[in-house]
């Protein structure tokens, strides 16, 4: 990408780059108004913990996980709007500095909630501590392998990877320095979700949870939870998605758990992993919770491990053209002196990822975990596959 003839502009170069084609940013590259401010932090900070608290107790509730960019960027833009109106003047890079802030947080309790209970299954039950350094270690990985891989996957493959959900929020940062009323739909979200709650969880006016027996099923019950949180996780996931999650209960409960009831009414010792109840004694909620949730965790590995399969020569490919990137930057092939072609320093992403790595392998022994070896090796493998997934969920998030 380098600077065309025109001021504010940059040219596109790539592979498969139309000739010619020019990308005009909202705000132009030979403008500089504030960005990295207090309050855009502040305000990215506050909409981080909401909806990051918010999204992490929604995953662990339900194993999904929403994007929360576009709400957040929604309520960026009414709180930059309302702040103007008391006459504190703030800039659209402002506004999306405070977005990003406050989205990040979703990918980081993400990668909390599907990660860390693998540990208390374990049995190694980690502390509020040691999982809050692992989440900031993971958190600034993914941020620092980013940094060189932008001019290719952002600048070089534009129009080839469209990056919708960036470009969403693109869109309802720039409408918002127009109008705000995309903020009302969020508001009013706000205010039903409270009032669903205070009916249910305060009042008990509406039940939280119906469940009825199935006849001719031993142990087979259909039920639902009464939640607006829920409603509206199905809500924006989609009929698709929603559709699986269902299926996935029905045939937990209409068909598994009746049959480890029907089959396992005989047997005269436990059944592992439970190792002092007998099957003819449980309940369709012990049978979920000692054999089912077992059967959902391989079922959720094993999908894991095909997609990783499939997904070998994508990360190959990516690694190979990540650390192309990185040699040519290193080479000063990439050195750009316009606003929008500023990176970190590749001495700083390094040094903060060589800090990192140093932190993963020091931190065990702190906790009396492992042996040098051990988490010298742990550390090593944590950066490898780091730059290599960040490329992969690059692409796949384009």
């Amino acid at each position: 990408m380098e600077p065309s003839g025109r001021a504010g502009t940059e040219r596109i170069e790539g592979a498969d780059a139309p000739e010619g084609a020019f990308f005009e940013p909202v705000v132009g590259a030979d403008r500089n108004p504030p960005e990295f401010t207090f309050r855009a932090v502040a305000a990215g900070i506050v909409f981080g913990i909401l909806f990051g608290s918010a999204n992490a107790y929604l995953g662990l509730r339900v194993g999904l996980t929403i994007s929360t960019s576009i709400p957040v960027a929604v309520l960026t833009v009414a709180l930059f709007r309302a702040m103007r109106g008391m006459g504190v003047q703030s800039s659209l890079l402002e506004a999306n500095l405070s977005q990003t802030v406050g989205s990040a947080s979703s990918s980081v309790a993400s990668g909390a909630i599907f990660t860390l209970p693998a540990l208390f299954l374990w049995g190694l039950d980690p502390g509020l501590l040691q999982m809050t350094l692992l989440a900031m270690c993971g958190g600034l990985l993914g941020v620092l392998f980013m940094v060189p891989l932008r001019r290719y996957l952002i600048v070089r493959e534009h129009g080839r990877l469209p990056y919708p959900e960036g470009a969403a929020c693109a869109q309802v940062l720039a409408a918002g320095e127009r109008r705000g009323a995309a903020a009302t739909h969020v508001f009013f979200g706000l205010g039903a979700g409270a009032v669903s709650k205070l009916l249910v969880g305060a009042l008990h006016m509406v039940p939280d949870e119906v469940r009825l027996k199935v006849p001719l099923l031993r142990n087979g019950y259909v039920g639902a939870e009464i939640s607006a949180a829920l409603l509206g996780v199905g809500y924006i996931l989609g009929v698709r998605v929603a559709a699986v999650m269902v299926g996935g209960g029905l045939l937990s409960w209409l068909v598994i758990i009746p049959l480890i009831s029907v089959f396992g009414d005989g047997r005269a010792a436990p059944l592992f992993p439970e190792t002092d109840l007998l099957i003819s004694a449980m309940g369709p909620d012990a049978i979920w919770s000692r054999y089912v949730r077992y059967i959902g965790a391989g079922a959720v590995a094993t999908a894991g491990l095909l997609t990783l399969i499939k997904s070998i020569p994508t990360m190959v490919e990516s690694f190979r053209v990540g650390a192309g990137q990185i040699r040519g930057r290193l080479q000063g092939r990439a050195a750009g002196a316009i606003r929008t072609d500023r990176d970190l320093p590749l001495g700083f992403v390094g040094g903060g990822a060589a800090v990192v790595g140093l932190a993963l392998a020091v931190l065990p022994f702190i906790f009396g975990i492992g042996s040098p070896g051990v988490r010298a090796a742990a550390s090593g493998l944590v950066l490898l596959f780091a730059f290599f997934f960040v490329t992969v969920r690059s692409r796949i998030v384009g």
